[in-house]
C-alpha cells in the first residue's frame, strides 16, 4: 500500500525536517470517508425526523442531500464539513489502516481540512460585508449631493431657513426699504407728470406689533436699511461653538505624550538659553528670537515648513506675581479658571480630555488637551483658536514648567481651519520664599491671517504686542494682585468708604469681576458674535449684535449689543485717566445728561492707583435710586473702564455681603490700547496713525442695551437708530473733550 512521497526540507534553522506529501489515492479516500460518514448521518437523520413527523426538517435534509448525483464532488465534501467535521478516534483508527497512514496523519488532514474551510468561509463573508459596505458609502454619498439640491416642490426655492424669527425680519426691512423707494418714485413721478401716479397697486403693509419696524421711525440715513438679521443672532448661552470626539484613542495617547514631551524640553531651553538665540531689542529692551538660529539649534525631522503667508510671532519677559507656585498651577491647568485669570485675552476655553492626572499634591506629569480662542478687545480684530496640549512638569524643589504646543485634533480639524499654530511655548515657575513666584513665559507662534488687519490695529498685531508674552505677564500681575486684595481683611475704613464690612467689600468685588468678565465675553469677535457693521461715523463703522439673554446675573430678553474702535492721538494712559476720573464723566456720559456724579465706596484691587472699583451716584438726577458700579483696570498692555446701573436694594443685598450671583447687571465700557507704533516690531508702520505724528492710542466704545424683557421680541429699527446714535455722540464728546480733530 502507497504510503506517500517523503521529502527533506529545511526548516527556518537550517535543520533538515521530514515534509509528508498525501498520495492522490489517500486523499480521495479521505475525501470520500468523509462523504460516506455525511450521508449516513444524513439517511440516520431521515428515520428520525420521519419518526417524529417533523417534515420541516427532513425536506431540509432531502433538499441538502437529494441532489447528490447532480453535485460535485468538492461541493459535498464542504456540505458534509458542515455535519461531520470532527471523526473520533475509531473512525481515525480505520482511516488509518485502510489508507496505510498514521492516525495522527489522519488527524491533521482534518484540521488542515477544517481551516481550509474556516478561511474560505471569511474570505466570502468578508466579500459581502465590504460589498455591503460600498452599497451603503454609495447610497451615503447620494443622499448628500441630493441635499445639496433640496427644493421647495411648491415654489422651486431653497428650504426656508430653521430660524424663521430672522428669516421674517429680513422679509420685513426688505418691505420697509422697497415702501421707500416706491415713495420716492412716485415723489419724482409726480413731480414731472403733475399728478400722483394712481396706477400703481398699494403697497399692503404686513401685520406688526408694537417691536416691529416702523418706516416712519427710519430717519438716520447712516443706518443701511438693508442690515442682514441673520448676522446678529447669537444666543449668549452657547458659550462654546463646536464638539469633540467622545475620546483620544489608546494609539494617539502615547504620541502625545512624545509630543508634550519634547515640548518640555524645548521650551526649558527657550526660557534659560540667551544670546545667540534670544538678543535684546535697542529700542524697548524686549527678547526677540533669531529665527535662523532657532531652526538650527531646534532641527526635527516631522517639522512643518513654514508657509509664505504665515508670520512668525516670538516674544519672552519675566516678572514676580503675588501668588504660590502651585495655586498658579492650578489654575494654568484648569480651563475655566484659566479663562476667569485672563478675561481680556482668553474669550473661551475647554478641557477637551484629561490625558494624565500627574502626581497628586504636585501636579507634575499632568497633561490636558485643551481649546482656547484668543482676543483683542475689539470687535474688528478676528480671534485666535488654537487646540494645543498642556504638559506640566516640576523639574526641579519648587520649579514647575508648563509647555503648550498645537496638536492636529480633531483629525477633521474643525476647529482651526487656518495654518495658525502654536509652536512650544509655555512659562518657567519658580516659587519664593515670600510667597511670590518668579515667571519667565515664552509665547512662540505661527499665524495665518486669512483676512487682512484692520488698518487701525495693523500695528499693534504686526508688532507681536497683541498676544506677546508682555501682555501675558502684566494681565497676570494686575490679576494676582486682584485676588490679593480680595483676601486681605482689615482695610482702612476710607478705602471702603460706605462698605460696612470685609463680607461686603468681598461680595462687591466678585460682582465688579462677574460685571468685566461679560463686558469682555462681549465686546470682542469670538466666534459666535456675528457683527453686523452700520454706515456712518467712520471707517470702522458702528457694528451691532443681538442676542437672547437667558444666564443667571443678566436681565432676561434680548439685549443689543454695538460697539466702535477709534484711534486717538493721545497716549493710552491720559484717556484712561480722563475716564476714570469721575469728574469729568460729564463730558463724555451721554445718558447722565450733564449732571455731576459723586463717589460714595472706592475699593482698590491693585498696586496701580488707577485699578479700584467704585460705587457712583449722581447728582440733581432725580433717580435716587439708582447708582452706578464701575471698575477700572490697568497694566502696560491696556486698560479697561466698565460701568453698569445697578439699583439700591441690590447694592444693599451686595453691601450685606451676601452672594451677588444673581444680580442682573447689564455692563458698557471702554477698552484703551496702545496704538503699536512705539513697539517698534518687526512689520510695524504708521499706517494706524492718519496724521503721522506721535503715538496714540485706540479706544473701544460698548454698549450693551436691553432692548425687551420678552424672548421673542422682534429687532426694531429704533433701537438700532438709537444705540448708534449714542455711540456716535459719545465719541463725538470723547474728541471735544480731548481736544482732538475729527479723524
Amino acid at each position: 500500500m502507497d504510503s506517500g512521497d517523503e521529502q527533506d526540507v529545511p526548516d527556518s534553522q537550517g535543520r533538515k525536517k521530514r515534509y509528508h506529501r498525501h498520495t492522490p489515492r489517500q486523499i480521495q479516500e479521505l475525501e470520500s470517508y468523509a462523504l460516506l460518514s455525511s450521508i449516513s448521518f444524513a439517511l440516520a437523520l431521515f428515520v428520525w425526523c420521519g419518526r417524529r413527523g417533523y417534515g420541516a426538517v427532513l425536506l431540509c435534509a432531502l433538499e441538502l442531500f437529494g441532489g447528490g448525483s447532480l453535485m460535485g464532488f468538492s461541493e459535498l465534501v464542504g456540505r458534509m464539513f458542515k455535519v461531520c467535521p470532527h471523526p473520533d478516534e475509531k473512525q481515525r483508527a480505520q482511516l488509518s489502516r485502510d489508507l496505510g497512514l498514521e492516525p495522527r496523519q489522519i488527524k491533521f488532514w482534518f484540521q488542515n481540512r477544517r481551516t481550509q474551510m474556516k478561511a474560505q468561509h471569511e474570505r466570502a463573508d468578508n466579500c459581502l460585508l465590504r460589498a455591503e459596505n460600498d452599497k451603503i458609502r454609495c447610497e451615503n454619498i447620494a443622499m448628500r449631493e441630493a441635499m445639496k439640491n433640496v427644493i421647495c416642490p411648491s415654489c422651486g426655492a431653497p428650504p426656508a431657513s430653521d430660524d424663521s424669527y430672522f428669516d421674517e425680519q429680513k422679509l420685513r426691512m426688505e418691505n420697509a426699504r422697497l415702501k421707500e423707494e416706491l415713495d420716492r418714485v412716485s415723489s419724482l413721478a409726480s413731480k414731472y407728470l403733475g399728478r400722483p401716479i394712481s396706477q400703481l397697486p398699494p403697497v399692503q403693509p404686513l401685520s406688526v406689533s408694537s417691536l416691529d419696524l416702523s418706516v416712519g421711525g427710519y430717519s438716520n440715513p447712516g443706518i443701511s436699511p438693508s442690515l442682514d438679521l441673520d448676522l446678529l443672532c447669537r444666543n449668549s448661552s452657547s458659550a462654546f461653538p463646536y464638539t469633540f470626539p467622545a475620546a483620544v484613542s489608546e494609539l494617539e495617547k502615547p504620541l502625545m505624550m512624545e509630543m508634550a514631551t519634547g515640548a518640555m524640553e524645548e521650551v526649558i531651553r527657550l526660557v534659560q538659553a540667551d544670546e545667540p538665540l534670544w538678543v535684546k531689542s535697542g529700542s524697548d529692551g524686549r527678547d526677540i528670537l533669531q529665527l535662523e538660529n532657532y531652526d538650527r539649534m531646534f532641527q526635527r525631522s516631522n517639522r512643518q515648513l513654514r508657509f509664505p503667508d504665515t508670520q512668525t510671532e516670538a516674544s519672552r519677559d519675566s516678572a514676580l506675581v503675588i501668588m504660590n507656585a502651585m495655586t498658579l498651577i492650578d489654575i494654568f491647568m484648569d480651563a475655566i479658571k484659566w479663562a476667569e485669570l485672563f478675561p481680556t485675552i482668553v474669550s473661551k476655553a475647554r478641557t477637551i480630555e484629561v490625558l494624565a492626572a500627574g502626581m497628586a499634591g504636585s501636579r507634575s506629569g499632568s497633561l490636558i488637551l485643551m481649546y482656547e480662542e484668543l482676543q483683542v478687545l475689539s470687535p474688528v480684530v478676528p480671534t485666535r483658536e488654537f487646540c494645543f496640549l498642556r504638559y506640566c512638569q516640576q523639574i526641579e524643589p519648587h520649579v514647575w514648567a508648563v509647555a503648550d504646543v498645537s496638536v492636529d485634533y480633531p483629525r477633521d480639524n474643525q476647529l482651526a481651519p487656518s495654518r495658525s499654530r502654536k509652536l512650544p511655548s509655555g512659562c518657567l515657575i519658580e516659587e519664593m520664599s515670600n510667597g511670590y513666584s518668579k515667571i519667565t513665559w515664552v509665547e512662540h507662534m505661527e499665524i495665518e491671517e486669512k483676512n487682512p488687519i484692520h488698518i487701525l490695529f495693523r500695528d499693534l498685531i504686526n508688532s507681536g504686542m497683541a498676544f506677546g508674552a508682555q501682555r501675558w505677564l502684566t494681565t497676570l500681575q494686575r490679576m494676582c494682585e486682584r485676588f490679593a486684595c480680595l483676601t486681605i481683611t482689615g482695610l482702612p475704613a476710607r478705602d471702603l468708604g460706605v462698605t460696612p464690612t470685609p463680607d461686603g467689600k468681598k461680595s462687591m468685588m466678585k460682582l465688579a469681576q462677574r460685571m468685566v468678565n461679560n463686558f469682555c465675553a462681549n465686546v470682542g469677535a469670538a466666534n459666535g458674535h456675528k457683527w453686523t457693521t452700520l454706515s456712518g461715523l467712520n471707517d470702522v463703522g458702528v457694528r451691532v449684535t443681538l442676542h437672547k439673554s437667558t444666564d443667571a446675573g443678566q436681565p432676561n430678553g434680548v439685549v443689543l449689543s454695538a460697539a466702535t474702535s477709534i484711534w486717538l492721538p493721545i497716549s493710552a494712559e491720559r484717556v484712561f485717566s480722563f475716564f476714570k476720573d469721575e469728574r469729568t464723566r460729564t463730558q463724555w456720559d451721554v445718558l447722565a445728561n450733564g449732571n455731576t456724579v459723586q463717589e460714595v465706596a472706592h475699593i482698590t484691587n491693585g498696586s496701580h492707583p488707577g485699578n479700584c472699583i467704585s460705587l457712583l451716584r449722581g447728582l440733581n438726577s432725580g433717580q435716587n435710586t439708582m447708582l452706578i458700579l464701575q471698575e477700572c483696570c490697568t497694566d502696560a498692555s491696556g486698560s479697561v473702564v466698565v460701568y453698569s446701573p445697578i439699583d439700591l436694594p441690590a447694592i444693599n443685598i451686595v453691601m450685606s455681603g451676601e452672594d451677588p450671583s444673581y444680580i442682573p447687571i447689564l455692563p458698557s465700557g471702554f477698552t484703551i490700547l496702545p496704538d503699536g507704533r512705539s513697539a517698534g516690531g518687526q512689520g510695524a508702520s504708521s499706517s494706524s496713525n492718519p496724521l503721522g505724528g506721535s503715538s496714540g492710542s485706540l479706544v473701544t466704545v460698548a454698549f450693551q442695551i436691553l432692548m425687551s424683557s420678552l424672548p421673542s421680541a422682534k429687532l426694531n429699527l429704533e433701537s438700532v437708530t438709537t444705540v448708534n446714535n449714542l455711540i456716535g455722540t459719545t465719541v463725538q464728546q470723547i474728541k471735544a473733550a480731548l481736544n482732538c480733530p475729527d479723524v
